[in-house]
């Protein structure tokens, strides 16, 4: 007999993982949204990106374990710290927070088991590439897509509409699909989802098997060795939150192999055939021989210290490497590139990558001072707005794009340039018993290729 507590945990686990995906009668035929999801709001192109139409969502969970017996304000204060807590009684106020399908009063309440929370907020999504996504192969089993780097697969942290399972939905109709494997959202290449499940199952149990091979291209710093190069050091995970791993004998077997393609003087094209599948496997091999990739954003950052990385030389703790990491995206106002907020910067009792530098403490007190700016906003919100989505015609654009509760409509973020999104890693080949995708070889890793 299950325990209940092991039964909470596995709630925590499905509602953590799902929270803002369809229910789950949905999901069984693969990852899908409705009309309705894609009617949320709309795309625009400027500056070489694609960019998303700020917009209201509900975010809905069940009420976890450790919540019960606690009040919201408890909640809110130590897992929901994105926003302060005069922006959750402002939001009271304007009728945004639901308990159970009811109205909340006031954030006294005391939650209990099987609690359904609503929280309605004005979402914002970082901008994309807009470079298009190209269909390499439709067949009545698979859909093959080449996946621009920087868009993510499916639905995380900030990114909804800007990922690759709602573009092709909305753009493509191409709907109900199983993701058979995943790149990192910087990684460009070939791309497969299953039509089915019966697909789905037949493909995953060749990945089990070892019968696909998976091929990449890299560019990476120096001149890399002109033999064949095999890397076998296990891969650690340093953090599952910020998604950083390292090189480390408690890590899990990893085994990739390199050969040079070409060299320019200050770069290599490099071809990888990873024989393992672990988190940044490519990139974290790469790091240790020296040889990272010429513009990985974490994998070749000052933050690993003089060597950066190289053969496994770390001067620092995992804790200290974690924030001088953080401090220097959050410097750079990149943390989707760790798919952090600056809510997951708060210290908490499950948090410890606070940033430590001066830098980072400097950009913390700039946040702070554009908080207490919103909050004041905040306290004067009228009550009873007009609920989200209830404007006419005419004002509708305006309603949906600017929010008298929202901080992000107030901070003025820098967009990045097209080229700072893409990073030189793709995946060139897919191989299966039955089947062979290849995408085209990126302008990046042309032979004559020079950096600017």
């Amino acid at each position: 007999m299950t325990e209940p507590g092991a039964l909470q945990s596995l709630r925590d686990h499905v509602t953590d993982t799902y929270a803002d995906w369809p229910p789950p009668k949905k999901r069984r035929t693969g990852v899908s949204f409705g009309d309705e999801h894609f009617a949320e709001t709309s795309y625009y192109f400027e500056g070489g990106l694609r960019k998303v139409r700020p917009y209201y969502f509900d975010f809905r969970t069940y009420c976890k374990g450790r919540w019960v017996g606690r009040s919201l304000q408890h909640v809110f204060s130590t897992e929901f710290r994105a926003q302060p807590l005069a922006y959750y009684e402002a939001a009271i106020r304007a009728g945004r927070l639901h308990l159970n399908e009811e109205p909340v009063r006031d954030l006294d309440i005391v939650l209990k088991d099987n609690d359904f929370l609503r929280n309605t907020v004005h979402r914002h999504e970082p901008p994309v590439t807009a470079e298009p996504i190209r269909l390499l192969a439709e067949n009545e089993d698979v859909v093959v897509v080449d996946k621009p780097s920087s868009i993510p697969v499916h639905p995380c942290g900030r990114f909804r509409h800007n990922t690759v399972i709602f573009i092709l939905g909305k753009e493509h109709q191409l709907k109900e699909l199983h993701p058979l494997h995943r790149l990192d959202r910087l990684t460009s290449g070939v791309l497969m989802f299953a039509k089915t499940a019966v697909v789905s199952e037949r493909i995953h149990e060749q990945v089990r098997d070892r019968q696909l091979e998976k091929e990449y291209v890299c560019r990476v710093e120096g001149e890399f060795a002109a033999e064949e190069v095999i890397c076998r050091e296990p891969i650690l995970v340093v953090s599952y939150k910020v998604g950083v791993c390292r090189v480390d004998p408690r890590g899990k077997p990893c085994e990739t192999v390199f050969q040079r393609l070409s060299y320019n003087g200050h770069s290599s094209v490099v071809r990888c055939r990873p024989l393992t599948g672990r988190t940044h496997q490519i990139r974290v091999h790469l790091q240790f021989l020296g040889h990272p990739i010429l513009n990985d954003p974490i994998y070749n950052s000052s933050a690993w210290g003089p060597s950066r990385g190289r053969g496994g030389h770390i001067p620092k703790t995992d804790e200290e490497l974690l924030r001088d990491l953080v401090a220097e995206h959050q410097a750079k106002q990149g943390l989707e590139v760790l798919d952090l907020c600056e809510g997951d910067l708060s210290p908490g009792p499950s948090d410890s990558i606070a940033p430590s530098s001066g830098l980072a403490k400097d950009n913390s007190e700039k946040v702070a001072t554009a908080a207490q700016k919103i909050d004041g906003v905040i306290e004067a919100a009228p009550e009873h707005l007009d609920p989200p989505g209830r404007a006419s015609e005419t004002d509708n654009d305006l309603n949906q794009e600017t929010d008298p509760l929202c901080a992000e409509c107030r901070l003025v973020r820098q967009d990045p340039l097209p080229q700072d999104l893409v990073m030189f890693l793709h995946a060139l080949r897919y191989k299966g018993p039955d089947f062979e995708y290849v995408s085209p070889m990126p302008t990046w890793a042309q032979d004559d290729w020079r950096e600017d």
